[in-house]
């Protein structure tokens, strides 16, 4: 899964532009997701200096990103590409209902990742339904 995580009010409290207290457990589980095969992408306002700074801030705390404020790493910014991430999942304080923190995001993602495989088991336990069940599967 790619996932796409804003720095200030995220990773950290927003003390922008400054860096703010790590947000707890913020590093624990962008280090997990990653162990886990997930792609992460940071996804942030910051640039220049003060994004360069954030860097080095997550990279002291043992996390570098599969690309910043980009799709993947060797995507170049120009006026011919939108700057909306494309990813599965997007972490920002500015969500509805604000940050739930970070104990939160790892249960909602880590459920969501056994219901997709119970499902997927589920839906190969029984070939003769198999259309009707890939059919509802899919309405979900």
């Amino acid at each position: 899964m790619r996932i796409a995580v804003d720095f200030d009010g995220t990773i950290v409290e927003h003390k922008y532009p400054k860096i703010g207290k790590t947000n707890l457990f913020a590093f624990e589980t962008l280090r997990e997701l990653q162990k886990n095969g997930h792609k992460i992408i940071l996804w942030t306002y910051r640039s220049g200096a003060y994004l360069e700074e954030a860097l080095k801030f997550c990279k002291d705390n043992g996390l570098e990103f599969y690309a910043v404020n980009a799709n993947y790493p060797e995507e170049k910014y120009t006026t011919e590409i939108s700057r909306k991430i494309d990813a599965d999942v997007y972490i920002d304080d500015r969500n509805i209902g604000g940050f739930p923190g970070w104990s939160a995001i790892w249960n909602m993602l880590k459920l969501g990742e056994d219901n997709l495989a119970l499902s997927r088991q589920n839906l190969y336990k029984d070939s003769k339904s198999f259309k009707e069940k890939l059919l509802n599967w899919l309405k979900l």
